[in-house]
């Protein structure tokens, strides 16, 4: 027996507080009653529906994606608008691992496994991502020790980041910053607390994963080497 929660993320259906939605909306039934949050079932014996539509479990899959400019890490949109489960197979149904802004690029893992997918996101495992940033402006050398030490924003001051420079032009600067945490939005609001808007962000690592030469809008499966990594890397 498991927890319903659990059940339905393994199926799919995104990551365990998204499913407790479902649950609360009472769209979720196990033998033809509706289902409670912290109830278990067992998904072999039981029938577990989501909308009337039976809930299978399937084997758990993990896709590296190179997300392009314009498409939404979301599951479900309203507007119809393009997301990025439309790059990757429909069966399994699988869900992104956090968010990537529209108009960010870059590496994405979206996958069927729920227990990794809530480790890799909780704080306390600080796995790290890096991203190739192009700011508006000539970065001041005092800045890159800044973003290293840690930038004051609303929601409290940034671990230590390790930022460095890339290339610049006349009024243009593009740098390597690797952080540890998934605050919303929290490059861009770094470089903006120090001056610098952000032109394009790029994400090309996330943990022990390395996008390569997969170019924009291709997605690759990850090895058992790889997906053994990026367990260890939510672990540590």
């Amino acid at each position: 027996m498991e927890r319903l929660q659990k059940i339905l993320a393994e199926a799919g259906f995104g990551s365990r507080r998204k499913v407790e939605e479902l649950i609360k909306k009472g769209i979720v039934t196990v033998n033809g009653e509706v289902a409670e949050l912290g109830q278990k079932a067992d998904s072999k014996k039981d029938d577990i529906r989501v909308l009337g539509k039976a809930v299978s479990i399937n084997e758990k899959v993990y896709y590296l994606l190179n997300k392009p400019e314009g498409f939404l890490c979301t599951v479900k949109d309203p507007y119809n608008r393009a997301k990025v489960i439309d790059l990757v197979p429909k069966e399994p149904r699988v869900f992104p691992v956090g968010r990537l802004d529209a108009d960010t690029t870059g590496a994405l893992l979206l996958t069927n496994d729920g227990d990794l997918s809530n480790q890799l996101l909780h704080p306390r495992y600080h796995v790290k991502k890096t991203y190739l940033v192009k700011v508006a402006g000539k970065i001041k050398p005092e800045d890159y020790r800044r973003l290293e030490i840690g930038i004051q924003l609303e929601d409290g001051i940034t671990l230590p980041a390790k930022a460095n420079y890339i290339k610049s032009g006349r009024d243009w600067t593009v740098i390597s910053l690797t952080i540890s945490e998934g605050r919303k939005r929290q490059v861009k609001r770094m470089l903006k607390a120090l001056g610098y808007p952000v032109l394009t962000l790029h994400r090309q690592k996330f943990g022990p994963l390395d996008l390569g030469k997969l170019q924009l809008g291709q997605y690759r499966s990850l090895s058992k080497d790889e997906v053994r990594l990026l367990k260890e890397s939510a672990r540590d």
